[in-house]
């Protein structure tokens, strides 16, 4: 059974988010909220607690993986910005939007889409995961906490620990989350292309 923590919504106790990113070094899967939903997430390179996440959500190779960046600067690290994109992120970050780009090399191979290379990130605008990367230093491997065969992410910590509890090893519980997931936007060619209509406004975006 998973560790359960709870976590102020918007004062995140710097003890328990120490915690937490000991068991994300360790190798643990967790589930913490963020601006559009709950998420799973682990360690960028560990190959083990990647396919568990893959597992729990039935994902394929196919599936694009988002590195959760604490800022803009750790995005150009892992995705080709141009001058153009880069002012679009600046505009739309932190927010609940997903973006997908050209990864660099500093991409695990086992994140990338196999043909495409292409890795989604994001900024939250959230306390919580926002104080577990500056404690981490590196991006969170993540992708939004989906049940199979459903289409909303889920909201309220009880309930995943309830249904997922067995296969995390820890819950963060930061209060009630927004239902709706990101919006993603794919920006390797311009103009951007709308992938999904979430939270995050598509306006922007859209010609």
């Amino acid at each position: 059974m998973s560790q359960f923590f709870q976590i102020h919504p918007e004062n995140p106790q710097k003890r328990l988010i120490d915690q937490a990113v000991r068991i994300i070094r360790d190798g643990g899967v967790i589930a913490y909220p963020t601006d559009s939903g709950y998420a799973l997430g682990c360690h960028l390179g560990d190959k083990k607690a990647i396919e568990r996440i893959k597992w729990l959500r039935s994902l394929d190779d196919k599936h694009n993986f988002t590195l959760v960046c604490s800022d803009l600067s750790e995005i150009g690290t892992y995705a080709k910005v141009d001058n153009a994109v880069f002012r679009l992120l600046k505009a739309h970050t932190p927010g609940a939007y997903t973006f997908i780009l050209q990864a660099t090399s500093e991409v695990p191979r086992l994140l990338l889409h196999p043909k495409r290379r292409s890795i989604g990130v994001r900024v939250p605008d959230h306390p919580i995961p926002r104080a577990l990367l500056a404690e981490l230093g590196e991006p969170l491997m993540s992708v939004t906490l989906i049940p199979v065969g459903e289409e909303q992410p889920m909201t309220e910590a009880e309930e995943i620990r309830e249904r997922f509890g067995a296969h995390l090893d820890l819950v963060i519980d930061g209060g009630a989350c927004h239902l709706e997931p990101t919006s993603v936007i794919d920006l390797r060619e311009l103009p951007p292309q709308i992938v999904r209509e979430g939270r995050g406004d598509i306006a922007p975006f859209q010609e």
